[in-house]
Parts: C-alpha cells; structure tokens; sequence
C-alpha cells in the first residue's frame, strides 16, 4: 500500500434516487463531514501507512429564545433537521408550527443552533432542565429525576400494514444509501420508509438517537405519515419513545431491542422489530401490522 492510499471500505459513497422523495443530505456534503488522517494500518502483522477518513464530531448547542439548553455532540450537517426532531421528541414543542425560526451560527468551538419558539412553548421549555453536555448516547442521562424520565405518548392507531418482503428491500436501499458510514465506517442511519416500503429519506450520525432526531425533524417538516422507520442499531426504550413521539407505527431494528423497549411499544401500540436481517426479523409486539407473503398450494 503507498503513502497516500485510502483504507479500503466499501464502494465510494453515491447516492441512487429510489424516488422523488428520496433524500440523503449527508451524501451531498461528505466532504464536511468526514476528514483524511494518517493512519498506520496492520494487516498479516505488517504496519503500514495509509489514509483513513474520520467522520468529523462538532459540539453543537441548542439555544431556544436566548437561552442555552443542551450541547450535542453530532456531525454538522442536517442542523435544521436535528433541532426540529429533538424539539419534538423531548417535548418542547407539538408541530413544526410551534418554531418560527432556526439560525444556525458558527462559533469557535462549535456550532450554535438558535431556535425562536412560539412562547406558549416556553413554560415546557422551563420544565425541561437537563444537564446534557457531550451527549451522543442515550437521550435519558441528564434527566434530573425519575419523575422526567417518561414522556407522555399517546397510542397510536392502526392504519399500517408492512409486507414483510419489502423488509429486505428496505434492508438493501439502506445499505446503498449509507453514504458516510460506507466512507467513515463511523455513523449510524435512521431510515423513513413509504407504506410500499421504498425509502425516503435517511439521515446519518455518529450518535444513533442523533439519527433518529434529524430523521423525525424531516418527518415533521414534511408531515408525512403511514411509513415505518429503520434503524441501524438496537431498538431501545428512548428510540421506541422518540418513534411514538413521532406518531410512526413501525419501528425496525438492525440489532435487538430491549425489554423496557418491547413493554413501551406494546403498550402503546407500536409495532417493534429487532435483528431485521436479509430473510430474517424478529417481531416483539403488534405483529398484525406485518403481512407475510401468501403461499401458493400447488
């Protein structure tokens, strides 16, 4: 391998149109988001040098009418989209209605996200006081007490139906889609599928709740509805929370889910499922959303 070779992953990220809809920001501004390193790489018990591509991690501080928040640590595009998720699925807000405006500002030591909200916004603002900073993981740590730890959902209804063929569908458009993760090896994906199963929008993040907040904040400025979400990551209590927070019935998980996740989702009639594979998922609740493939009888 010469100085200057990259370290080989998968096939340099492009970006196919499934559709009109499809949308993947981050394959557009890979260049933003992920940085050439020197690298020494073993291989046979052999060192040598190469170049590897980081996905660049930015702090990013949410500032709602003047005041300061939380500090994310994410990659630095799709901003609009995370601010409009997360605001959802903490509760701040109920619809893209309730934010009049979104500044992006770039600082020298990250970026700031101002977000002026409707003020009868505000008093949920007020209590919702975290202490978040440098969070890319569970969206629960920092919550003050347990009496915060459970945000109100409401059950949803029954309107979808999932032929369990499209999963592996599904399954491939992601795989092909998953621009900075095929360049970084680094980031997970939330995916927003059509009732058909055909993939619409995915979004990526070196945090996978991160993920799931910019794919919901494109779900609620698009106000689409009927379509499942997919995920490349286990399925846990705050991910199926956020999904319900969303107002989407069916939840895929390329690893397992948990077993607050799984009561969560039964309760609240989510349709969850974990170790969705080529040929293969595993269902934990709500399965008659799930229509298998009829057989013919010879």
């Amino acid at each position: 391998m010469q100085m200057n070779e990259v370290v080989e992953r998968s096939a340099s990220p492009k970006v196919k149109a499934v559709n009109a809809k499809q949308h993947n920001h981050a394959a557009d501004n890979c260049c933003d988001v992920a940085q050439r390193s020197q690298v020494h790489q073993y291989r046979d018990c052999h060192c040598q040098q190469a170049q590897d591509m980081l996905v660049v991690e930015t702090p990013v501080a949410l500032i709602y009418n003047g005041v300061s928040h939380v500090v994310l640590m994410c990659t630095n595009n799709d901003l609009e989209e995370l601010a409009v998720g997360f605001s959802l699925t903490e509760g701040i807000i109920d619809s893209y209605q309730d934010i009049h405006d979104i500044e992006v500002v770039p600082s020298c030591n990250g970026i700031e996200l101002h977000v002026e909200l409707a003020n009868r916004c505000l008093h949920k603002l007020k209590d919702l006081k975290r202490n978040m900073t440098g969070r890319t993981g569970c969206g629960i740590c920092g919550t003050e007490s347990l009496d915060r730890f459970a945000k109100p959902v409401t059950p949803l209804g029954f309107n979808l139906t999932l032929n369990v063929a499209k999963i592996d569908g599904a399954l491939e458009q992601l795989r092909e889609h998953q621009a900075l993760n095929q360049l970084t090896g680094a980031t997970h994906a939330a995916a927003y599928l059509s009732p058909e199963g055909e993939l619409v929008a995915i979004y990526e993040d070196v945090g996978r709740h991160i993920a799931l907040d910019k794919l919901i904040g494109y779900i609620c400025k698009h106000q689409l509805s009927g379509g499942a979400i997919l995920v490349t990551s286990r399925a846990s209590y705050e991910m199926v929370q956020k999904t319900l927070l969303a107002g989407i019935e069916v939840l895929m998980a390329i690893s397992a889910a948990t077993e607050m996740a799984v009561k969560l989702a039964e309760a609240n009639n989510l349709t969850l499922a974990g170790f969705c594979r080529p040929g293969r998922a595993c269902v934990y609740s709500h399965v008659s959303r799930i229509e298998q493939e009829e057989v013919e009888v010879l």
